[in-house]
This record gives structure tokens, C-alpha cells and sequence, in this order.
């Protein structure tokens, strides 16, 4: 099965940890919706932030989400890198006849986004959703999978991000 090839993939691109998750295992809420609308610092109108108006929301994503069967959720210590493994790996999976494959990831591509200085964003093609912004409960999800994630107390604490690749 693919879901093994691709969760060897990622752990040589440096995820920590890669595990194939089910979509009854992916746990939706819709309060996710009120952090990213108050609790962000990218819920300004200038980013590329999901919860803006006219962006799709939790509530619309999540019958379109459940229409795949599994998928396969990266792990890193670095935003940056989880999302660049779930880019390749749609990617991937795309070309391996999975036309519909999608990551979730939070965008981390530039070091300064271009939107944020009022230009249009130079990465267009490579933005997706974030996890949260489409409707799931990370914590909840990541932690029935017996994952570490937990809020961080103070600016510098190591991370845990996720990304996923949603395939089939």
C-alpha cells in the first residue's frame, strides 16, 4: 500500500514522526474557527488567513474533507519543513494517480509574507489550509494517535507542528 511508501518518504525528509491516519480518526470542531477569527495573529485581511470573508470555512470543509478515506499526517519540530514534506508528498501522491491528494499545513514559505505588506503573495500555488482553519481539532486528533502536542508556555519552547496529506 502507499501509505507506507509515503510515510517513509517523509521520515527521510526529516519528519519525526509520519503515520497514516484514517478520516474517522481526524476529529472536527468548529470552534477552531473562533481561534483562527480572534486567537491568530494572521487573522489580519492582508494574509492569506482562511478565516477571512468569502474564504471557505470549518463548517463547509468538513463534508468535503470526509469524502477522503485516509491520509497521512507529518510531524516536525519545523513549521517550515512539515509543510514543504506535505507539498512534496501531494505532489507525490498526485502523480501516483491520487488526483484529489491535498495537505493542510500552516503556511511558513517566506520568512516575510509579501501580503502582509499589501503585494500579492509570490507562493500563491503553494498555499493550502491550515488544519485548524478547516475545521480540526489538532490537539484532540493528534493526541488519540498518542502524538506530542501541547500549548506553549513561552516564545521559544520547541513546537510540534503537523501537516496533512489527505490521498485518497
Amino acid at each position: 500500500m502507499k501509505s507506507k511508501e509515503y510515510i517513509e518518504y517523509a521520515l527521510t525528509k526529516g519528519a519525526k514522526n509520519a503515520v497514516r491516519i484514517d478520516i474517522e480518526q481526524v476529529i472536527f470542531d468548529h470552534r477552531t474557527y473562533l481561534k483562527c477569527m480572534y486567537g491568530c495573529g494572521g487573522s489580519n485581511p492582508e494574509t492569506m488567513c482562511h478565516s477571512q470573508p468569502g474564504r471557505i470555512k470549518p463548517w463547509e470543509y468538513e463534508p468535503i474533507l470526509k469524502r477522503y478515506s485516509w491520509g497521512v499526517l507529518i510531524h516536525s519540530n519545523d513549521n517550515r519543513l512539515a509543510q514543504a514534506i506535505s507539498l512534496e508528498l501531494e505532489k507525490i501522491a498526485f502523480k501516483d494517480g491520487y488526483y484529489f491528494a491535498f495537505s493542510l499545513s500552516d503556511c511558513d514559505i517566506c520568512d516575510n509574507c509579501s501580503r502582509s505588506c499589501g503585494k500579492p503573495c509570490i507562493h500563491y500555488t503553494d498555499v493550502r489550509p491550515s488544519m485548524h482553519s478547516a475545521g480540526i481539532d489538532v490537539f484532540k486528533t493528534v493526541h488519540e494517535l498518542g502524538l506530542p502536542l501541547k500549548t506553549l508556555r513561552e516564545y521559544g519552547e520547541e513546537q510540534n507542528c503537523y501537516a496533512l496529506v489527505l490521498v485518497e
